[in-house]
């Protein structure tokens, strides 16, 4: 389907090759695609590099919303897209956003996205109503400015599509623990320049709240042991960021 209009696909990344291919295919409904990359120690920018379609910036990372404003900043056009390379733009959906495009009767929107771990369809878990703005006018939107939401907030009418967007963010349990393990370290070095210290209610209070409530009040329960996996592993990443942190203080590796 073929519109008079431009759309921008941004996306911010950080050790992506794996999923960089599958990416691009998916997004053959757009005109460019901007990446933010956080310095991959992967192949993730090389393969972004070789498109013609692709603008690469690598930038430090501070937090995901500082990113995915830079990334907005650096769109050509008013129009973008901003999925996650782990979330599957099936072409249901890149239909959906063309046939939307040729008369916009909002200005941001939203779809729900199915979550994925360990190979199961979670239904719980804190996922049940997840929508995300993922299609919008970037002159009427903005990234949320709390580092802890990553959420598009609009100024004006939104809508939803009717299709849902498989998100495969957590395919293994290595896989996971380990982006975690990341996200944990580079959370960590934002606070440290921040000038945020540690301390005991971090390491003692916030993993065990993290814990329970992903598990009784997210109702990670009802999806079984993958989801009690979840949560475990949800409350250890917020102790390893604490951990790090206070390590960086001691200047110890």
């Amino acid at each position: 389907m073929k519109t008079p209009y431009k759309i921008s696909a941004l996306a911010v990344t950080i050790n992506k090759a794996q999923n960089f291919e599958p990416y691009l295919e998916r997004l053959w409904f757009v005109d460019e695609i901007i990446i933010v990359d956080a310095f991959s120690s992967d192949q993730t920018a090389a393969l972004a590099s070789k498109n013609e379609k692709v603008t690469v910036y690598q930038r430090d990372f501070d937090d995901v919303s500082a990113q995915k404003s830079f990334a907005i900043s650096k769109s050509k056009n008013d129009w973008v897209t901003f999925f996650d390379l782990d979330e599957e733009v099936t072409e249901a959906v890149a239909n959906e956003i063309l046939s939307v495009f040729t008369n916009p009767e909002a200005i941001a929107y939203s779809i729900k996205r199915s979550h994925y771990f360990m190979g199961k369809r979670l239904k719980y878990s804190g996922f049940q109503n997840d929508y995300v703005i993922r299609f919008f006018n970037k002159n009427r939107c903005q990234v949320n400015a709390d580092a802890n939401i990553q959420a598009i907030d609009s100024k004006d009418k939104t809508s939803t599509l009717t299709h849902n967007l498989p998100y495969f963010h957590y395919k293994s349990l290595d896989e996971y623990t380990g982006e975690l393990h990341l996200k944990s370290e580079l959370e960590a070095n934002a606070l440290y320049e921040k000038g945020k210290k540690p301390n005991l209610y971090d390491f003692l209070f916030k993993p065990n709240f993290r814990f329970w409530h992903k598990y009784l009040f997210e109702l990670a329960v009802l999806d079984g042991k993958e989801g009690f996996i979840l949560a475990y592993i949800s409350a250890f990443s917020e102790f390893k960021k604490h951990l790090n942190l206070w390590l960086l203080y001691r200047k110890i590796e």
